[in-house]
């Protein structure tokens, strides 16, 4: 291999890397901007328009206040307004590592996420949860 080989190699691994890196930093200007411009302060957001219209809590409602007390380092206050949201943080951050290491390989990226077996669990967990969160048995899991 040349030494014109190797710069376009590597030139290929940056720009493959854009992407991945991209999504990685309009992740963070979300994560600093909810961290600094507080949730839990009426007016600042909108309401969600499901709750809005039924009074019910969808599978997303709590996800900017549980971002916000991530940003503060506050586990245990995320875990009590969307505990899907924060276990869905490992799966994201995997899925974003696999994306980094292929964009770094050159190899293309991948169409299909997963099995679908895998797709119809995620959807079936996420129902269960929206579901039961507006139960009166499962009102740990409302916001």
């Amino acid at each position: 291999m040349n030494i014109a080989t190797a710069g376009r190699r590597d030139t290929n691994r940056l720009k493959g890397l854009l992407a991945p890196l991209g999504v990685a930093a309009g992740a963070g200007a979300v994560v600093a901007f909810v961290g600094v411009v507080d949730p839990n302060q009426p007016g600042h957001y909108p309401t969600c328009p499901f709750l809005w219209i039924t009074g019910l809590y969808c599978p997303g409602c709590g996800t900017l206040r549980t971002i916000h007390a991530l940003a503060h380092l506050d586990p245990v206050a995320a875990l009590g307004l969307n505990p899907l949201a924060v276990a869905m943080i490992p799966f994201l951050l995997f899925w974003w590592g696999r994306w980094v290491v292929r964009a770094w390989q050159g190899r293309p990226r991948r169409v299909t996420l997963a099995h679908p077996a895998w797709l119809w669990a995620f959807l079936a967990v996420v129902m269960v949860y929206w579901v039961v969160r507006n139960l009166p048995f499962g009102a740990f899991l409302a916001p």
